[in-house]
């Protein structure tokens, strides 16, 4: 397939503003997908973050496999981040945050108490690519809706500073992306949940990378959405892809299957499922 790139202008002025505001923050909170913690990863924000501190944030951890998580909770933990899993559309574990932001900067707020200073600010910048939740991080963290949220990437497009309670002021950043994906997966991964526009991507190549995921990685809860005994799952990849569009309805039309899959795969017919462990070859760009 072709390479998905995906890099529109006001990401380029984006990833400017982060490293202009950069130097305002005590800490970045970095969010990704708890389904694709690696590949949802800007690879560049490593070189402008630098050294610091930071607190990973696995969102969307009720969509992702339970034990996968812990797995990647403790290698970001390994790595000297802090590190934790939440479901921010269900507000589970968000109210951990800033409990972790007071502990990473506890010298900050004593040396601060110790000068008097009553209620000790600290600041953070959050940073991810799009449709990882971060706006609505935000506004359950602030109990308002007041950073922009969207089912589409890239909704957010400004910088703001919102109030988190008497200590914790955050900061909002447009997701930003990268110039191009030079592993092919890593845009298989990020179109299949959703992270970049359907647009850039051929639904037929990413559903089917989807197809032999599941069918390996999670094959009975596969098996079991689509009806499928051991015969069919017997078949190659190419021919389980004709058999499920004959199957669905779609005759030889397997762009539509493709589709489904995608579609599926984004509603949790398959279950809680995580497309990368610790140790990938194509993860663990901070061990490098």
């Amino acid at each position: 397939m072709a390479t998905i790139q995906w890099f529109p202008g006001h990401m380029a002025k984006a990833r400017n503003q982060v490293q202009e505001k950069l130097k305002q923050v005590d800490f970045v909170l970095e969010i990704v997908d708890a389904r694709t913690p690696e590949a949802s990863r800007n690879p560049m924000m490593n070189e402008i973050i630098g050294a610091k501190p930071r607190i990973m944030v696995l969102n969307k951890q009720d969509l992702a496999d339970p034990e996968k998580t812990k797995q990647w909770v403790t290698y970001y933990q390994g790595l000297g981040y802090e590190a934790i899993a939440i479901d921010a559309q269900h507000a589970k574990r968000l109210n951990q945050i800033p409990t972790l932001g007071k502990r990473l900067m506890a010298a900050k707020i004593t040396k601060q108490k110790s000068r008097g200073i009553r209620n000790p600010a600290i600041r953070a910048m959050c940073i991810g690519i799009p449709n990882v939740g971060k706006s609505t991080i935000l506004n359950r963290l602030i109990k308002k809706n007041v950073a922009v949220t969207g089912n589409r990437p890239g909704v957010t497009k400004n910088q703001q500073w919102l109030k988190a309670d008497e200590t914790l002021q955050l900061l909002d950043t447009p997701g930003i992306l990268w110039p191009k994906f030079d592993d092919d997966l890593i845009g298989k991964k990020l179109a299949l949940t959703g992270a970049i526009a359907d647009s850039v991507y051929s639904e037929d190549v990413v559903g089917m990378y989807g197809l032999q995921f599941f069918r390996e990685h999670y094959q009975e809860a596969f098996r079991r959405a689509y009806g499928l005994n051991a015969q069919d799952l017997a078949l190659s990849d190419g021919d389980l892809m004709i058999h499920l569009s004959q199957k669905n309805g779609f005759a030889d039309n397997y762009n539509r299957m493709a589709e489904r899959i995608i579609f599926d795969a984004r509603q949790g017919k398959f279950g809680r499922f995580t497309l990368e462990v610790p140790g990938d070859d194509a993860n663990d760009a901070d061990a490098e």
